[in-house]
């Protein structure tokens, strides 16, 4: 993913742990590890410069595909610590500069993906037994903190400087646009009078109030802060529920053919008519049902028709809501055999223990959610 120095240029969502710029993802046994270092000159498109671990939408599409990978990739871990590799700073959540030379549409999607993949943390949590445990290490800020609120637990260290806080209200006048609010008081109860101080304290709340509080769950001296994380993790791993596979299989990147008014994947279709502001999205159905057995459907992989079709259906939403600003309608078609597609609907139901088929069954769940906050005009055409 290179820095479009072209605004023209599309965004691709398309990346792979060899490729990431500012994360780090290593996987020990039942513990994974996502280092957060984002690299200041290499933004996703030119103009800014990502300091103290801020980060744009480039940053964020990395932190979705590990999240997506772990599940599918690696199922046997258990737990997931989010840290920084910069010392001193966890993150200082989106880069002001980026959002401020952003269309409003633009800063409107992007704080829709970046909370979307937040709760895709919290669903790996709760659907794939895969905790996440932040290692605050330093001043954690803005969306660097709702990204900590999206994690099971939060540790943070307890130098005198290190400080959570939530400054968009006092310093920009603008509300936290990733859930942070709603995940304080709905999430981790933390009370609404507290909540309201926090949220226009500009320099945050550090040490034993921030504890005191509920915004954290422990405060660790620097001294003992990685033994603390290290041991925290291990609990996270005992109290998970036992993984469910102990191999996983690997998400290639996706076949799609980009030509000036279509793109083309395996088994959709994304038709794009600017001038009538109108987009088409096809899906088609395979030959044939395939293999009815879960052993032959893990075999199969990310070539499992449902899981094939939905990892495609999901980019080309992506891409009309990053990419398509001007397109108003969206018409839903189909192509092939309903008999074919009801057989798999049968096979995913007959083999509902399977691990792969329920990652593949929730994939669908938050592809289906992502359509229902696409923010444009759909028509699902039967014919």
């Amino acid at each position: 993913m290179e820095t479009r120095t072209d605004p023209t240029t599309p965004i691709s969502f398309q990346t792979s742990p060899d490729l990431y710029r500012h994360w780090k993802l290593t996987v020990d046994g039942p513990i994974a590890r996502l280092v957060m270092q984002v690299a200041e000159d290499q933004p996703l498109r030119a103009g800014y410069q990502l300091k103290l671990n801020s980060y744009d939408l480039g940053v964020d599409i990395e932190l979705n595909d590990a999240v997506q990978r772990l599940r599918f990739t690696h199922p046997a871990v258990r737990c997931v610590v989010v840290s920084s590799g910069r010392d001193r700073i966890f993150c200082a959540g989106a880069n002001i500069h980026m959002l401020g030379s952003s269309s409003h549409s633009f800063k409107v999607n992007f704080c829709k993906f970046t909370n979307e993949t937040r709760i895709a943390i919290e669903d790996a949590s709760r659907a794939s037994g895969q905790k996440y445990l932040a290692a605050l290490s330093g001043t954690t800020a803005g969306g660097g903190y709702e990204l900590a609120l999206a994690c099971d637990e939060m540790v943070l260290i307890d130098d005198g400087n290190s400080a959570v806080s939530l400054p968009e209200t006092p310093l920009l006048a603008v509300l936290p646009g990733t859930g942070g609010l709603t995940r304080l008081v709905d999430k981790r109860k933390v009370r609404r009078d507290l909540a309201d101080v926090f949220c226009t304290t500009a320099e945050g709340v550090k040490g034993k109030r921030a504890k005191d509080w509920g915004l954290v769950d422990e405060v660790v001296a620097r001294s003992g802060f990685a033994e603390e994380i290290e041991r925290r993790a291990k609990a996270l791993v005992a109290s998970a529920p036992p993984a469910r596979a102990t191999e996983g299989i690997e998400l290639p990147p996706l076949a799609k053919k980009i030509g000036a008014h279509r793109i083309d994947y395996e088994h959709v279709t994304l038709e794009l008519d600017r001038v009538a502001r109108r987009a088409t999205l096809t899906v088609r159905s395979p030959a044939s049902a395939g293999p009815s057995d879960a052993a032959q459907i893990r075999r199969l992989g990310a070539a499992f028709w449902p899981l094939a079709a939905f990892r495609e259906i999901d980019d080309a939403l992506l891409h009309l809501r990053h990419n398509e600003e001007t397109i108003g309608i969206v018409l839903l078609k189909t192509e092939g055999s309903v008999d074919t597609v009801l057989a798999i609907d049968a096979i995913l139901q007959a083999n509902a223990g399977d691990w792969l088929i329920e990652e593949t069954r929730l994939l669908i769940a938050r592809v289906l959610r992502r359509l229902d906050l696409t923010a444009r005009s759909l028509f699902a055409l039967i014919e």
